[in-house]
C-alpha cells in the first residue's frame, strides 16, 4: 500500500464498512429457548394476571352474547 491514492483509500474504507455491516446484521441474535411466553389477561375483579402461554389450552371457545355481557359481577 505504497503509493494509495486518497479515492481509492475512501472506497476501501467503505467497501470494508458496508462488508462488516452486512456480516453484522445477517445473523439474527439468537433467542433464549428456556424463556417460556406469557399472556397477559384481565381477571373478572380487575387483576391484570400474566399466564405462560404453555398452561392455555390449545382448543377455543367461542363466547357467547351473555358470556360477554356478564363477564365482570359488579
Amino acid at each position: 500500500m505504497g503509493n494509495l491514492s486518497r479515492k481509492k483509500f475512501i472506497f476501501s474504507g467503505i467497501s470494508l464498512a458496508a462488508i462488516i455491516a452486512f456480516f453484522k446484521w445477517d445473523n439474527p441474535p439468537k433467542e433464549k429457548k428456556n424463556v417460556t411466553k406469557t399472556v397477559k389477561f384481565l381477571t373478572q375483579d380487575g387483576k391484570l394476571v400474566e399466564i405462560d402461554m404453555d398452561k392455555l389450552p390449545t382448543t377455543a371457545k367461542t363466547a357467547t352474547k351473555e358470556d360477554v355481557q356478564n363477564w365482570v359481577k359488579k
